[in-house]
């Protein structure tokens, strides 16, 4: 995320408070940050600033490329997507 704009930054932060605020179980949090989005054009791009950064210091960290990370991602949603978490 080369050169981002005060407000593009902002958004990154909020959508990795959401997910911070889940992880600590504050499930009423997380819901009152993802209302604090302006529009649902400012919140996917939030989440889609923060995953963009999120695999860059994943490629940095590993060494791969950007598209093998992809690939790999995508490959663990679609087993993910056939084999659903238990619900308590």
């Amino acid at each position: 995320m080369s050169e981002a704009t005060p407000a593009a930054a902002e958004l990154l932060q909020r959508a990795a408070g959401v997910i911070a605020a889940k992880h600590r179980s504050d499930l009423v949090g997380a819901e009152e940050l993802l209302a604090a989005f302006p529009s649902e054009q400012a919140r996917t791009l939030g989440f889609y600033l923060l995953a963009d950064l999120a695999l860059g210091l994943v490629r940095a960290q590993s060494g791969q490329a950007m598209d093998d990370l992809v690939r790999e991602l995508s490959l663990l949603v679609a087993a993910s997507a056939g084999n659903p978490p238990a619900t308590a």
